[in-house]
């Protein structure tokens, strides 16, 4: 340090003089003196050379007196200047430090940088000799160099984070995508809406891929290529379908469409979701015989080649639910009580008469008189009547009653045990439906609405478990044209 270095120079000279005092002390009486040429010596006397020794002792002394005053003096201005600059050169670094301890700290010391920086700054601060030296230190210089390079460091750690962060968002996102395109790549699909999806599939990733922030990444979605992707292969499948109508089945509820209706039904779905949801088959047709009672069956009034609609109540608070929306009538049967035919003739006649004749004769007399305010009265009648009469009835009443078992009579002709068979067999085919036709015509139920009927319908064979699960609270209803 300046300081030390100042004191050890101080006390060096004082030293040498030191050295230069006592040297000139001891030489001094035994200094030759060099002789003059031109004068004589001269004899010097005792006491003069006494004097002259004393004289010049007298001034060693006082040389050496006021070299001493004026060493202390120096040595105590010296001290004092001394301490006084040690004193402001300590408080100096001190305010100096304390400088540095208001600019470095908090989250900016987290920096390897700013603690090096720090280090440096209290070392050179340490190292100072002088006041001049500390005060030009500049701590806040130093300061907004290391912040400059904090702030840079953490933005670049910012944009690290960022560019992590995004980079996990296009992973997750292309993943995401992958899984949504999964379920439609997996269907067998026709060679053209393959390669279309995966043109679309990598066409996303590479959106993905050259997005630049996060949220551009998260608004990439792949629900509306899929809504058409999955309306393509829809259509396909419908086209595909070798029957005249369709198919459409979603979570138990099957419908029957002709192609342009399911079509039209994919296409007006706004969700890819929804339209998985369905499955596409063909219509295959086949013919059950169901036993009903006419009331459940629009009260039997059907025709072969009628287009009816099966619904199905099992329970009376329970809704009507519709369980076949397309069926044919092939064949409509009397049962067996519809076969019998009984009727009842009767003829009645009556007739009646009657005479009657009457006379009546009547006559009546009455007197009254008041004698003394009292009243007094009487009468006399009489009278005759002569009746005659004379009537007469007559009636008479016939019946018939007969019976005629149609099924019977069928049999008797299967057998061979009618004669004029075919003539039976004209009569009861144009006996056929005639009464339900009679039963329209003349606006009268003629049979029972309980009446047991077999129908024999064609139906799509996707049906015919829930209806015939659900026989006992079928009703058929006909397609008005």
């Amino acid at each position: 340090m300046v300081v030390l270095n100042v004191s050890e120079d101080i006390e060096a000279k004082i030293r040498r003089l030191r050295e230069l005092g006592k040297a000139s002390a001891e030489s001094e009486p035994v200094k030759p003196v060099k002789p003059k040429p031109a004068k004589p010596p001269r004899r010097i006397s005792r006491i003069g050379s006494v004097r002259e020794r004393e004289r010049r002792k007298r001034i060693l002394i006082g040389s050496t007196i006021v070299i001493i005053i004026i060493l202390a003096v120096s040595w105590g201005v010296y001290s004092y200047y001394k301490g006084a600059g040690a004193r402001e050169l300590e408080q100096a670094k001190k305010a100096k430090i304390a400088e540095v301890d208001a600019y470095f700290k908090g989250n900016i010391m987290n920096f390897s940088y700013a603690q090096t920086k720090k280090a440096e700054l209290l070392n050179e601060i340490a190292a100072a000799q002088s006041v001049e030296q500390v005060n030009k230190i500049d701590v806040k210089a130093a300061y907004k160099d290391v912040l400059q390079k904090y702030q840079q460091e953490l933005e670049k750690q910012r944009r690290m984070e960022q560019e992590k962060i995004l980079n996990e968002t296009k992973r997750k996102k292309i993943d995401e995508i992958k899984l949504e395109f999964k379920p439609l790549l997996s269907r067998p699909l026709p060679e053209d809406i393959r390669k279309k999806a995966l043109g679309v599939l990598q066409s996303l990733e590479n959106q993905i891929m050259s997005a630049k922030t996060v949220q551009e990444v998260n608004s990439t979605s792949a629900a509306p290529y899929l809504l058409e992707l999955w309306k393509d292969y829809y259509y396909f499948l419908i086209d595909s379908t070798p029957t005249q109508n369709v198919l459409l089945e979603k979570g138990g509820m099957k419908k029957i469409y002709t192609k342009d209706e399911a079509k039209t039904l994919i296409g007006s779905f706004l969700d890819y979701n929804e339209i998985m949801q369905y499955r596409v088959s063909k219509v295959e047709m086949v013919d059950i015989a169901l036993v009903l009672p006419r009331d459940r069956i629009n009260g039997a009034f059907l025709s072969p080649g009628d287009k009816i609609v099966i619904f199905s109540k099992n329970s009376t608070g329970s809704p009507y639910r519709e369980i076949a929306n397309m069926g044919y009538v092939e064949l409509v049967l009397l049962p067996k009580q519809a076969g019998i035919i009984s009727a009842r003739e009767s003829q009645s006649q009556s007739s009646s008469s009657s005479t009657s004749s009457s006379d009546s004769y009547s006559e009546q007399h009455s007197r009254a008189y008041t004698p003394a305010g009292t009243s007094i009265s009487n009468g006399e009648s009489s009278s005759d009547t002569t009746s005659t009469s004379q009537s007469s009835s007559q009636s008479s009443s016939a019946s018939y009653n007969y019976n005629v078992d149609l099924s019977e009579i069928l049999k008797a002709v299967a057998a061979g045990k009618i004669k004029a068979a075919d003539e039976v067999k004209k009569e009861l085919q144009s006996y056929g439906w005639e009464i339900v036709d009679l039963e329209k015509l003349s606006g009268m139920l003629v049979m029972d609405a309980n009446t047991q009927v077999m129908v024999i319908i064609k139906v799509p064979s996707v049906f015919v478990p829930d209806i015939l699960s659900q026989q006992n609270f079928i009703y058929i209803a006909k397609v008005s044209k």
